[in-house]
């Protein structure tokens, strides 16, 4: 029998483990577990850092008012072995993504974590989950503290595999079990290429890795000879390759082994495509998203901002629903402009019937920023120093302003002139919204001198075991 300490021992180097390991794949998060260990037992739940309050009502329902979650796990025929898993599908809750399994070793896991509004895909999160599952299941088995350390490492070192396992499952899916393209090298390759530079660049284009017996179903602009094609893993050549797709509709096709050829028009099914972007890129499948990938490894971030504060501050003004959508849609250009030509700015939306008066570059007349090229014209204006002073009109006031006021008690010195400038600017003047796009940091949406975007300091795990509660207890706080 495997006694108390132990098992909560197991869950916490477990669930520090996925936070860590989560916080470098996506954005800092926090993760939790729900879970009962035989079928008679209570349910309990670990969540140290909160992340599953505003949910009581819907756990409730699940866990407490039901038992349909105990009698649907019931049965464990089919498990031949200890720490055999039978997966549990996400639960569909706002703002969180959740798989779980069953075992013989522990009867119901659930585990939690934040779903970031720029995620790629949930996919490799949730074999990230998938895999805590089974390697949970195989500590309790095991009964041994040397092997908790082993299953921390590999948590903690998990995003690769992650991406290949979501990769694989969607392949096998989509094709059946009976596929010669592996992922792994396929992987290896992406990032490889991607830190490779030539004369000075990064690469830039696409590449599509595809099953070797759909090769006949690609319309090749130049093929290589069978015995003299480059070699995936040869990343220096590949690289150079890559300048033959640039700012193309062309592409570089591999069989995951070889470089096949330059070819144009429609892809075989299921096909890995690995799109280079200079300092970043992305993996999809087909047309899917998987992950991005930047410095050497794989993320979940789509590189784009999702503005979501600016869009909810739209909607809690005074201006009519449909302006604001129109205006939220001009200001994501301008700044997803901005982050993909990797420059810094800043732009100040003036809900006021008569704009603010700002020290900086009048325009005798405001531009439309409804109509194309005066949007595009907007998009360069945004480079230069100072910021663009956008209305509620939707017109372009003027550029190169300069933001300035009092001191506040938000500023941060380790963010520069523009970040600072700019909450000390909004504090002094209502209805403004200021977005800052920094060249290396996440986008700032402020107002009122407050930076909407600041994560919450969560307080952080201690360095040892806890002791979960059971749900009824977490329920009545």
């Amino acid at each position: 029998m495997i006694d108390d300490s132990f098992k909560n021992q197991c869950i916490f180097h477990i669930l520090d483990a996925l936070r860590e390991g989560l916080s470098l794949f996506s954005q800092p998060s926090r993760v939790a577990i729900i879970y009962a260990i035989t079928p008679d037992d209570p349910v309990h739940i670990c969540d140290p850092q909160d992340l599953l309050r505003g949910h009581e009502p819907k756990f409730k329902e699940i866990y407490l008012d039901s038992n349909d979650w105990r009698t649907h796990a019931m049965s464990t025929k089919g498990m031949e072995f200890l720490g055999e898993v039978h997966p549990e599908k996400n639960l569909q809750l706002a703002g969180l993504i959740s798989h779980g399994g069953r075992s013989n070793s522990i009867f119901y896991q659930m585990w939690f974590s934040e779903h970031h509004p720029d995620m790629c895909s949930i996919g490799p999160t949730e074999r990230w989950f998938e895999h805590a599952v089974w390697l949970l299941s195989q500590d309790f088995v095991s009964e041994n503290i040397v092997c908790l350390g082993t299953s921390r490492y590999v948590l903690q070192e998990y995003a690769t595999h992650a991406v290949r396992d979501c990769i694989v499952d969607e392949r096998i899916a989509m094709l059946g079990w009976d596929t010669q393209l592996r992922v792994y090298p396929v992987l290896d390759a992406v990032l490889g290429i991607s830190k490779t530079l030539e004369e000075g660049a990064w690469p830039r284009g696409e590449m599509i890795f595809v099953e070797p017996g759909a090769l006949h179903e690609i319309e090749f602009i130049a093929r290589f000879p069978y015995l003299e094609r480059p070699r995936l893993k040869n990343f220096k050549h590949v690289r150079k390759l890559l300048l033959a797709v640039e700012n193309s509709n062309r592409k570089l096709v591999s069989d995951g082994k070889d470089v096949v050829g330059v070819a144009t028009g429609h892809m075989p099914k299921a096909s890995i495509i690995a799109e280079f972007r200079s300092g970043h890129g992305f993996i999809r499948l087909d047309k899917n998203p998987i992950c991005s990938f930047s410095n050497g490894n794989f993320h979940s971030s789509t590189h784009k901002a999702k503005l979501v504060q600016v869009e909810e501050a739209l909607l809690e003004s005074k201006i009519h629903p449909s302006t604001g959508h129109l205006l939220f849609q001009i200001v994501s250009r301008i700044v997803h402009n901005a982050e993909e030509e990797k420059f810094g700015c800043t732009l100040v939306i003036d809900l006021k019937d008569q704009p603010t008066e700002i020290s900086g570059q009048r325009l005798d007349q405001p531009l439309d920023l409804q109509q194309e090229n005066l949007l595009e014209l907007a998009e360069s204006l945004a480079k230069i120093d100072g910021a663009l002073h956008i209305g509620a009109d939707m017109m372009l006031h003027g550029f190169a302003f300069l933001l300035d006021g009092h001191a506040v008690s938000g500023e941060n010195r380790a963010r520069g002139a523009r970040f600072n400038s700019a909450l000390r600017f909004s504090a002094e003047h209502d209805d403004l919204i200021i977005v800052v796009v920094s060249a290396d940091r996440p986008v700032s949406i402020i107002q009122g001198g407050v930076d909407l975007t600041a994560r919450s300091e969560w307080k952080p795990l201690s360095g040892s075991a806890f002791s979960p509660q059971t749900l009824e207890e977490w329920l009545k706080g």
